[in-house]
């Protein structure tokens, strides 16, 4: 009897642990995932380009104020020449007041790179307004449902493509894919990464994506149970599908549930070299 009581408290003292580390220790730093890219896509003069990508910030369900600083100091500290955000700024079951979206302004606006930030409606991101309010305010251009051409001092061309969530329409989507630019590399951001396979056969060079926070609990079988609609297929880090190259952020915040084990927020950091 002893001896099972002693096994009793041992498993549920393991299970207190797991949660309290999951809940308070799991869910802070930051990692950069440094990810080196090589293509005969891009044009010469975009060797080396660095390319930050960051998502699912969701903010003040547990990311605060220091924690967006810290964020945004990991992203300068890279100098990077295109930052990426793929959606979820805000959550839907917290109001900002104007205190809020002020200190996202002055926050946001600190963010330094070459050819510009830009960003993309997650399924989150509901006061649509305040939202473009804050990227606006904040130098960050929001593709919705639309394609941007960057140009360098040579001239040359780099393609980003900004699916909205909320409005995402495969046949609408569609269209928009055979009017871009042939002739640059192409990068698409959507924030819910099962919509990647009505992009895979177009000639895509890479696609970013967020929304999965690679299942918040990253142990098999849990972490598929955790997965939220729109990342039931796709959510690791990384695909290849006919050529593409495919990446899922793992995400700033959480999202149906506030632990993260196994699974530290992160931001991707690629480095895209040219084999010509």
């Amino acid at each position: 009897m002893k001896k099972l009581l002693i096994s009793i408290i041992t498993i549920l003292t393991l299970l207190l642990s797991t949660l309290v580390y999951s809940r308070f220790i799991g869910t802070i730093g930051l990692i950069t995932n440094e990810i080196p890219l090589t293509t005969n896509n891009i044009k010469n003069s975009y060797n080396g380009l660095k390319i930050v990508h960051f998502s699912d910030i969701h903010y003040k369900k547990i990311i605060t104020n220091k924690r967006v600083k810290q964020l945004i100091n990991e992203i300068n500290k890279i100098k990077p020449d295109i930052v990426l955000f793929t959606g979820d700024l805000l959550d839907k079951h917290y109001d900002l007041n104007n205190k809020d979206i002020n200190f996202l302004i002055k926050e946001l606006s600190k963010i330094n790179s070459t050819y510009g930030n830009y960003a993309i409606i997650g399924d989150n991101d509901k006061e649509i307004d305040e939202l473009k309010n804050i990227y606006i305010q904040s130098n960050f251009i929001l593709l919705n449902n639309e394609e941007t051409i960057i140009y360098n001092s040579n001239n040359d061309k780099l393609s980003l493509i900004g699916i909205n969530s909320l409005s995402y329409n495969k046949e609408n989507i569609k269209k928009l894919l055979e009017k871009t630019d042939k002739d640059s590399y192409k990068i698409i951001l959507i924030h819910e990464p099962d919509y990647i396979k009505d992009f895979t056969n177009k000639n895509i060079d890479l696609i970013l994506s967020g929304h999965s926070i690679n299942g918040s609990i990253n142990i098999p079988l849990i972490k598929n149970v955790l997965l939220p609609k729109g990342a039931k297929n796709y959510y690791n880090p990384h695909y290849i599908i006919n050529n593409t190259n495919i990446y899922i952020s793992n995400g700033i915040g959480v999202n149906n549930i506030n632990f993260r084990l196994f699974n530290h927020p992160s931001i991707n950091f690629y480095r895209i070299k040219t084999n010509n």
